[in-house]
């Protein structure tokens, strides 16, 4: 590890006592945001959600999580990072093929300034449109009801073929 990483790897803005919604779904804890039927691909050192935050032209965005709790990329260990990058690629092709779109996106953000607000690391994967607007649009973006996820969930667990339980 770098000087500088190990620097930025201390640095957290997690509040004491947060309640990780991505690690409390992995223990079972369950709410209107994350729902078991929001689960797509559970791999060794990642799990894929499909997203309760859509924008307006990119319906079924999933998100890539590593199981271990990492606030940011700073402090993601090189095998986590392997794992959450294969899982993030697998996604993007499944959503390709199952979602009819034009191509994919995938960002992430850490820190406040760079528009992280769950302190867990995350990976967007974004189904693409031709002149979506998407990087236009951030402010459009809109929570989803599990019941309109859910279809989008079934195309890509269907497509993955990968296992959906915690047990792995």
């Amino acid at each position: 590890m770098t000087e500088g990483r190990s620097a930025a790897h201390r640095v957290t803005h997690e509040p004491a006592g947060y309640a990780c919604p991505f690690c409390g779904i992995q223990r079972g804890v369950v709410d209107q945001w994350n729902q078991p039927s929001d689960i797509v691909a559970v791999t060794e050192h990642a799990f894929a959600r499909v997203a309760p935050k859509w924008w307006p032209a990119n319906p079924g965005g999933v998100l890539v999580i590593p199981r271990t709790h990492v606030e940011n990329l700073y402090a993601l260990s090189p095998k986590d990072g392997q794992g959450i990058w294969e899982l993030t690629q697998q996604v993007a092709d499944g959503i390709r093929s199952s979602y009819d779109c034009a191509g994919t996106s995938i960002r992430q953000h850490n820190e406040p300034a760079g528009d992280q607000d769950v302190w867990h690391l995350h990976v967007h994967v974004l189904p693409r449109r031709h002149d979506d607007r998407l990087y236009q649009r951030h402010d459009d973006a809109r929570w989803v009801p599990s019941a309109e996820r859910q279809p989008y969930a079934r195309r890509l667990r269907a497509t993955l073929r990968l296992p959906t339980t915690f047990e792995t």
